[in-house]
């Protein structure tokens, strides 16, 4: 398990050839909350972005991460929900099912080999950061994502 903060920026390399290929650079999410895949830059001076499927992973490692083929990297197609990048997640409201106002979405923790999120780091904020953390709420049940808000069963967890 790991979250996206410590996965962000990692070198993606070939195991073929043992070049670099990009740094990874956003998760991929879908809409019931499941990492499909890595947003992948790619380039030195005009960088692209390409998308990883997570199953074409080889490994995470602690300091890169191993796939098998630069064939695995396809361009990105349709919009899809990231942290930071295109309909980005990152900062959304995160509510309960109950109606519970649970804070600002800021990270998430998810197992890497199967692309299951397993909880949401959110915040209220930099001062509320500072005097009481960040929060992690668990949850093992698929969310929903809106327009304006996600959704999240805590109940259970």
């Amino acid at each position: 398990m790991r979250t996206f903060s410590l996965l962000k920026g990692q070198p993606v390399f070939e195991t073929n050839s043992g070049q670099k290929i990009g740094e990874v650079s956003d998760l991929c999410i879908s809409s019931t909350g499941r990492v499909d895949g890595l947003l992948v830059k790619k380039g030195v001076f005009f960088k692209q972005s390409f998308f990883l499927d997570i199953q074409k992973v080889a490994s995470f490692g602690v300091d890169g991460v191993m796939i098998e083929d630069n064939a695995s990297l396809v361009k990105l197609k349709d919009p899809q929900y990231t942290l930071t990048h295109q309909q980005p997640l990152d900062g959304m409201m995160m509510l309960s099912k109950s109606g519970e106002s649970l804070g600002l979405l800021k990270d998430v923790y998810f197992q890497e080999e199967l692309g299951t999120i397993i909880g949401y780091e959110i915040t209220d904020g930099f001062f509320s950061d500072l005097t009481e953390g960040k929060q992690v709420i668990q949850s093992g049940k698929p969310l929903a994502i809106g327009k304006d808000a996600i959704i999240v069963d805590v109940n259970n967890t």
